[in-house]
């Protein structure tokens, strides 16, 4: 990276108007001269000084495209799934609610650039942090970890075809295998040098056990989370220092006239029910939306203004583990899954809930489809709003062979709109990427 770069203000004191008739009429003070930094480069922080500044620079761009803005991971995903809609006036946020995106949207755009960057900045730091903070292991495999997540987020998001492209190269289309096997990579390079901390080690092994999870390797994925206790939790942390850092799910769904509103029961999970399940705290309002034709606008209560959000936690793990023993099809497999889902609602106090999480009743499902079900509306209930509802309703298409149509919301849109629900699964890779020479489009639409 090139060093510094400075431009110097020349202050120029010139003569009154009367006698200033040519440039000869001025001269320069060079007692107002200044040195002003006019970009710092990456380079610059190459120091161990530095090192800390750029680390938390790549976790401040990946808290932004996570949950940093209105149209972040988990709102953008939650949008095109089943957990909120739009209320707004903008094609961005509207297209995605009504399962036809295109590769124009703003909205959708803004988030995958937001997403590169976390990722491309991560790819950066990591020499760095090597070079002049090595003994700072979790330092190195944090930011390994988020470079995994980035490149999750676009295995679950995103059409297969996303290049991931460096500062000076070009990225070939990646499949969704491929997206998913490079996050696998940034996972275990985590887990090679995180050394004895536990909070990011336990942040990769929930990240890995993810990227399992998508390729469909659950029993991998169950021994990839061991070891990973129930109360862990690795958050995002927002603030109202500057509005970059506030909590972007409130903005989206909490203020005045929000852009976005929860779905109660848009296909199979019911949401807002009453009394209010502790894991998804709502409450009905008379708001009206960005586009005031929507009205009495309920409103999420699990985020404030400046409200952490879980990135990846011990329920997850558990959940993990119990998918797996669900795939042994058999009686006593749902039966210890459906004595699971009760033991982690029995947990309630230890994961920071005021109230019981009531238990399951009526016994063990004895279909496997109904087990499944059971145990993605668990899923669903307690990872509300933390981006992971877009990725399963995709593996229950891809990995349990249901129709679309089953698991994504269809049939006539809620009003005021009017018309029918389309058929993507994923969005579509923004226009901005045929820049790359190497990029064609999407290299499919499937879930």
């Amino acid at each position: 990276m090139p060093s510094n770069h400075f431009k110097q203000i020349t202050r120029w004191v010139c003569l009154p108007a009367v006698a200033a008739a040519t440039l000869g009429a001025c001269s320069v003070d060079s007692q107002l001269d200044i040195t002003d930094p006019d970009v710092l480069n990456v380079g610059d922080f190459n120091s161990p000084a530095g090192a800390t500044p750029v680390r938390l620079g790549v976790i401040g761009d990946f808290t932004v495209a996570f949950s940093g803005t209105q149209d972040g991971v988990v709102v953008m995903s939650g949008n095109l799934a089943d957990e909120v809609y739009s209320t707004d006036t903008f094609d961005g946020r509207l297209f995605p609610n009504q399962r036809t995106t295109n590769d124009q949207l703003d909205q959708v755009a803004t988030a995958y650039r937001n997403l590169h960057r976390a990722r491309v900045g991560a790819s950066r730091v990591v020499p760095i942090l090597k070079e002049f903070t090595p003994t700072a292991t979790a330092n190195i495999a944090e930011i390994y970890a988020i470079r995994g997540y980035s490149e999750i987020f676009f295995a679950e998001l995103y059409c297969s075809g996303v290049p991931f492209s460096s500062e000076d190269t070009f990225g070939q289309p990646l499949t969704t295998e491929q997206m998913l096997q490079t996050a696998l990579a940034s996972f275990d390079s985590a887990l090679a040098i995180v050394g004895t901390d536990v909070k990011i080690r336990s942040l990769a092994q929930v990240g890995r056990a993810r990227v399992l999870l998508n390729l469909n390797r659950a029993s991998d994925a169950a021994q990839a989370v061991n070891g990973v206790l129930t109360t862990f939790k690795y958050e995002t942390f927002h603030s109202q220092a500057s509005g970059r850092q506030e909590n972007g799910i409130w903005n989206a769904l909490s203020v005045t006239s929000p852009r976005y509103s929860l779905y109660n029961k848009e296909k199979n999970v019911e949401f807002l029910r009453t009394p209010a399940d502790p894991r998804v705290p709502w409450a009905a309002t008379t708001r009206r939306g960005f586009n005031a034709a929507h009205t009495n606008i309920n409103d999420q209560r699990k985020y404030s203004r400046i409200g952490s959000v879980a990135l990846a936690d011990g329920v997850e793990a558990r959940l993990i583990e119990l998918e797996a023993r669900l795939r042994g099809g058999t009686q006593a497999d749902r039966q210890a899954v459906y004595d699971g889902l009760n033991a982690l609602r029995g947990q309630w106090q230890a994961l920071g809930y005021a109230t019981a999480i009531a238990a399951l009743t009526g016994g063990a499902p004895t279909t496997q489809a109904a087990a499944v079900d059971q145990l993605f509306e668990e899923r669903a209930l307690w990872m509300w709003l933390t981006g992971h509802r877009l990725g399963d309703l995709r593996r229950l298409v891809r990995q349990y062979n249901r129709n679309e149509s089953d698991v994504f919301p269809s049939g006539p849109l809620r009003a005021p709109l009017t018309g029918n629900y389309g058929t993507d699964v994923n969005f579509v890779i923004p226009a901005a990427e045929t820049n790359n020479p190497n990029f064609s489009g999407c290299i499919d639409r499937g879930a």
